[in-house]
């Protein structure tokens, strides 16, 4: 592979500019996104801010190269600058302004200009007018007049970046390396990084019928992804699946031939599921979790296989090696009962899905009693939370709601029990259920929180989620809060992403889930509560966890996820049945 121009800024997939200059029947709400965000920040402003010319700066994001090297990796545009320009093309740049006199709101997009060197290594950005025709802004130019612009800005404007963090790239770089010792904006203007990022959050919190189009079609393409895995399993089950590469064939095996014995098999055919519908990005790095490997929640190694059964005797060519899954499988060798929890889901125009199933592996792709027990409980904790959403009901309530229903759940499998052993000193359901929700024994099995904002980002807008001091149950610095044992135990709130009431426009995750993890339940062996012997029984399932994504709607609420969860339908599919 031959390397690319170094200091290339022009680096743009034709892939990409071609849908973005796709005739649509309504381009991307660029400039309401701005208003909406303009509004949002001079609210948060102090009175005598408030008459002032408003200017928001953004750099867009440049294709990244892997270390020290000029070979691109892939490109994807900084969230915040898509919502206000709609672009997705390296190494533009943004500016907006607020006219407070005559009310009025200007949008600038700075793109580009390839030279012969850019154009030798790759596809051209887009020029302004192109833009023009592909994006809801005012006007376009080339990027160098950016600085020139800057500096005809209102002397008395207050001028708004994002901070320095790292986090994003900084339109102040760019300035002091295009004209060093030039300051952001008119000499007389002031720059701030309080407000912009804050006021970002604030108005992506709630999504309009735009974007909520743009994460149903993610959805769409992921659930149809999720589908494809468990239906390849099926098929192995059913023994639909040739591998017709013997007698010396060498050739390599095609689609239709492929089994999934991996984790990284299978992350293989849900990534290409998305890719052959045009998903050019994943939302996030897959998890593809295997047997007890489940249990851990960000597990994206993703290189491991599935577990197998004992080889039979009658295969007197095994040599007592299995070193592959080939030799597994031609020595008789089964896969072992297991679970396989997929959590992955595809972006759409920058637009996030984010969908989790659990499948069975092995017995025939039907679940293990244990197996199934779990799922259905976990089940029960998402459709119970389900049932719950609609505007104003607060995120904790839910996230408490799913732990009553684990500890409910747990008394019937016995894997909870009566510390009292005396039949005349055994509480009551209620008694019982209360004492253990306030032990916080729950959370080693329900370790985190049972959903998150959904947007541009996966977990979206995160100080807008989760403001400081936020909450109903034991808010950061409340004494009051979670007292005479309301709320359960402040455990189950430590990793919660978001803790507001539920607004219409909201995009959440509802993902509930129940993790045998040993580092987890290791420090609550020795609960009064915990019956050991029962617990033996379930460990080996590993973890379980069902996700969706969901619209708050005027009245309830919308599953945007379209792939089954029932128990009955997942095992069917995976049993090749359906």
């Amino acid at each position: 592979m031959v390397g690319s121009w170094p200091g290339s800024q022009a680096h743009l997939s034709s892939r990409r500019f071609a849908m973005a200059t796709t005739p649509l029947t309504a381009k991307y709400p660029a400039k309401d996104h701005v208003v909406r965000t303009f509004k949002t920040l001079t609210y948060s402003l102090h009175p005598s801010q408030r008459d002032k010319p408003q200017v928001i700066v953004l750099a867009g994001s440049e294709t990244p190269c892997r270390n020290d090297t000029d070979r691109e990796l892939p490109f994807r545009q900084e969230s915040n600058f898509f919502y206000l320009s709609g672009c997705a093309v390296p190494g533009t740049s943004f500016l907006a302004t607020y006219h407070p006199d005559s009310a009025t709101v200007s949008t600038k997009l700075y793109v580009p200009k390839a030279t012969l060197e850019d154009l030798m290594w790759s596809p051209a950005s887009p020029s302004p007018s192109e833009a023009r025709a592909a994006y809801e802004v005012d006007d376009v130019f080339y990027k160098v007049e950016f600085v020139d612009h800057l500096k005809s800005l209102p002397a008395d404007a207050l001028v708004h970046v994002l901070p320095r963090t790292g986090e994003f790239p900084d339109v102040r770089s760019y300035v002091d390396k295009s004209s060093p010792g030039h300051p952001l904006g008119n000499s007389g203007s002031a720059v701030t990084e309080e407000h912009l990022l804050p006021a970002l959050h604030q108005t992506r919190l709630i999504k309009d019928a735009f974007e909520i189009a743009l994460i149903r079609k993610a959805n769409e393409i992921s659930s149809r992804a999720h589908e494809v895995v468990m239906r390849v399993l099926g098929l192995a089950v059913q023994g639909k699946i040739k591998q017709d590469n013997g007698h010396g064939n060498k050739r390599p095996l095609l689609p239709a031939e492929w089994l999934i014995e991996t984790e990284a098999e299978a992350e293989a055919v849900f990534v290409a599921s998305c890719r052959r519908e045009g998903a050019f990005h994943q939302a996030y790095l897959p998890i593809v979790a295997a047997n007890d490997r489940a249990a851990t929640l960000h597990y994206c190694c993703n290189d491991k296989a599935f577990a197998w059964g004992p080889v039979t005797n009658r295969h007197a060519n095994n040599g007592g090696h299995l070193t592959s899954m080939v030799s597994q499988r031609e020595c008789g060798s089964v896969l072992a009962p297991q679970v396989l929890l997929i959590d992955a889901g595809c972006e759409w125009e920058c637009y996030s899905s984010d969908i989790t199933r659990t499948m069975p592996v092995g017995n025939g792709g039907k679940f293990t009693t244990e197996a199934r027990a779990i799922y259905d409980l976990v089940l029960q904790m998402q459709q119970e939370s389900l049932t719950m959403l609609r505007p104003s009901v607060h995120w904790d309530d839910v996230q408490l709601r799913c732990h009553e229903v684990l500890v409910d759940g747990f008394l019937r499998l016995g894997i909870f029990r009566n510390a009292e052993t005396s039949h005349a000193n055994m509480k009551s359901h209620g008694d019982l259920r209360h004492d253990i929700l306030t032990s916080g024994l729950s959370a080693a099995f329900f370790p985190h929180g049972v959903g998150h904002s959904l947007g541009l980002d996966v977990h979206d807008v995160p100080s807008a989620s989760k403001p400081q001091k936020a909450g109903k149950y034991f808010v950061p610095g409340s004494i009051a809060s979670g007292s005479s044992g309301a709320g359960g135990h402040e455990s189950f709130y430590k990793f919660l992403r978001l803790r507001l009431p539920l607004l219409a426009g909201m995009v959440v995750t509802v993902e509930p889930g129940i993790y045998f993890s040993p580092h987890l339940l290791g420090p609550h062996m020795d609960s009064c509560f915990l019956d050991k012997t029962v617990l033996a029984r379930y460990e080996s399932v590993g973890g379980i966890r069902i996700e969706d994504d969901v619209l708050i709607t005027e009245n309830g609420s919308e599953n945007l996820t379209m792939v089954g969860s029932e128990t009955a339908w997942i095992e069917e599919v995976c049993a090749g049945e359906v």
